[in-house]
């Protein structure tokens, strides 16, 4: 096989690329899946009243009654939700802000630049914060390099 190597391997990397995380307009998912429930409540009530739904099966009714109420709460509720989570960021920024861009260290003096016991550096310019709090146990935020997200 005669090809460019050169485009090959540039194909090989597009292929081994994470795609971008993808964000979607909450209002809009929450009202489609409460309308898909909504209409879903009409076609089984109209299966009711005709006479086609056996009794055994009625329960579907209260399912879809139950998805058309937790849907206009979810209509209600994410708004609320976005405005607190907006209004923690912008406390959070401000703190950020105020305190010289490091984070609170819990009223414990800064150890900026100073090694911890495991003779790490720690700070602002490793990007390391100690952690050690006297305890023997090893948890994965102590350990570089680990993570417990799949």
């Amino acid at each position: 096989m005669t090809g460019n190597p050169q485009a090959s391997a540039q194909r090989d990397s597009h292929a081994h690329r994470p795609a971008p995380p993808r964000e979607a307009n909450d209002q809009v998912v929450t009202s489609l899946i409460t309308a898909a429930w909504a209409i879903a409540l009409v076609v089984t009530l109209i299966l009711l009243a005709v006479g086609v739904l056996p009794a055994g099966q009625r329960w579907w009714v209260w399912t879809c009654g139950t998805g058309v109420a937790m849907g206009v709460f979810g209509l209600w509720y994410v708004p609320v939700l976005q405005r607190n989570r907006a209004r923690d960021a912008a406390r959070h920024a401000a703190e950020t802000a105020a305190t010289g861009g490091q984070a609170s260290t819990g009223g414990q003096p800064s150890t900026a630049g100073q090694a911890d016991p495991a003779g790490q550096a720690s700070g602002p310019a490793s990007g390391y914060t100690s952690r050690d709090n006297g305890s023997k146990t090893v948890s994965s935020t102590e350990t570089p390099g680990s993570s417990t997200r799949s």
